[in-house]
């Protein structure tokens, strides 16, 4: 399959669709799930149009790692998570639903299970607020 340039997550990098957004660099972004399994589920996306793990420029997806292992610390911090799940999948089976490359920041605790994966809009005050918490543990 090839990149395709309409995607959702490029079209949030182009300023074409809104995003929560916590952390950006000249390399990547990072922003919360709209469709979040958990309270703080944050998303990290390389600006580099790769479809998954297969496509991208190794410089690009270093870049991206650093800006996980920093918006992970900060998603922990902000919800006071003793774990933090990451989770990147590659193709339909998968599980990808969205054909750019990225990374699942999900906060963990004992006892709670997951949302189910993209099913249902999460408020978007309720986001902003996520959003903030994030920024103010950076």
């Amino acid at each position: 399959m090839a990149y395709d340039a309409d995607n959702i997550f490029a079209k949030i990098l182009r300023g074409d669709a809104p995003a929560f957004k916590v952390y950006e660099d000249d390399h990547s972004l990072a922003f919360m799930d709209v469709m979040p399994q958990a309270d703080g589920h944050t998303l990290v996306i390389p600006k580099y149009p790769a479809e998954n793990l297969h496509d991208v420029d190794p410089d690009a997806l270093g870049a991206t790692i650093r800006t996980v292992q920093t918006v992970a610390a900060a998603v922990k911090q902000a919800f006071e998570a003793p774990g933090i799940m990451i989770a990147q999948l590659n193709g339909p089976a998968a599980g990808q639903t969205v054909f750019h490359l990225h990374f699942h920041i999900l906060p963990r605790f004992d006892g709670v299970e997951f949302r189910m994966h993209a099913r249902d809009m999460e408020d978007f005050d309720k986001l902003e607020a996520f959003a903030e918490r994030i920024r103010a543990a950076l």
